[in-house]
């Protein structure tokens, strides 16, 4: 009973503090760092008070399978990506703050009001069939139905998250395929019908190196490589410009 008191103020402590700092850190990894100390300090406790089975439980599910999920959706998203602070449904903070609350005070009422109704047997003889017996007995037996009523909220709260997290999609990224190619070819949208001519076509010279030029007769850069422009390889564009030759006959009138 001493090594489980001190193990216990030892402990506790410091778990309460991770659980805070991990709602209050701003990195994203740091959080989960401490989420992680917080799930094994648990599995700890369950294991100090004979529970073996919820103790390996924590942290083969949680810190093994829950921890690693979230660390490979920071790996994807990004450590330094910011986050949108617009709200996807207006009024909804306040809505969730006053939730929150009200949660808050409805659960702490019942657990000051709740009693067992019987004596504490002890950990001997609750675990007398086994752990694992045992609190099978009371999810899948006694407390079933408190057992059903959390996973349904668990459920709500998982689809809660992805309406949350839903964004609205730009008009463009609606398109199709049709509808864009018809906007490329009246001129409504960036960039020419046919796209950007190759190095070279329709100029006055077929290098490489040689810009080509568009309609209006205005060299387009684009046209060269990229190496070629980092090496410095590529030709002065403006000499090859047909802005300055003269007008074939009939031009001006037209």
């Amino acid at each position: 009973m001493t090594g489980e008191v001190i193990l216990f103020w030892a402990l506790a402590p410091l778990t309460v503090l991770a659980a805070l700092g991990m709602l209050l850190v701003k990195k994203a990894v740091h959080s989960a760092i401490l989420l992680a100390f917080v799930m094994i300090a648990l599995a700890v406790f369950y294991l100090v008070q004979d529970a073996p089975f919820l103790g390996v439980v924590q942290i083969v599910v949680y810190t093994g399978a829950v921890m690693m999920l979230f660390l490979f959706i920071l790996m994807l998203v990004g450590v330094d990506s910011s986050d949108s602070l617009v709200e996807n449904i207006k009024g909804l903070r306040g809505v969730a703050i006053f939730t929150s609350l009200a949660f808050a005070a409805t659960l702490t009422s019942l657990i000051a009001r709740a009693t067992t109704g019987r004596d504490p047997v002890g950990l001997e003889l609750a675990n007398g069939e086994g752990n694992v017996q045992g609190l099978a007995g009371l999810i899948f037996g006694e407390y079933v139905w408190a057992f059903e009523i959390i996973s349904a909220l668990l459920i709500t709260a998982a689809l809660g998250a992805m309406v949350l997290a839903h964004t609205q999609k730009s008009p463009e990224a609606r398109l199709s395929q049709r509808v864009r190619s018809t906007a490329r070819f009246r001129g409504e949208s960036i960039g020419t019908a046919a796209g950007l001519p190759g190095s070279g076509v329709f100029a006055r010279h077929n290098a490489v190196d040689v810009p080509a030029l568009l309609p209006d007769g205005t060299p387009s850069d684009l046209s060269i490589s990229n190496l070629l422009a980092q090496r410095g390889d590529v030709q002065e564009t403006k000499r090859y410009s047909l802005e300055g030759l003269p007008k074939l006959d009939g031009e001006d009138k037209k």
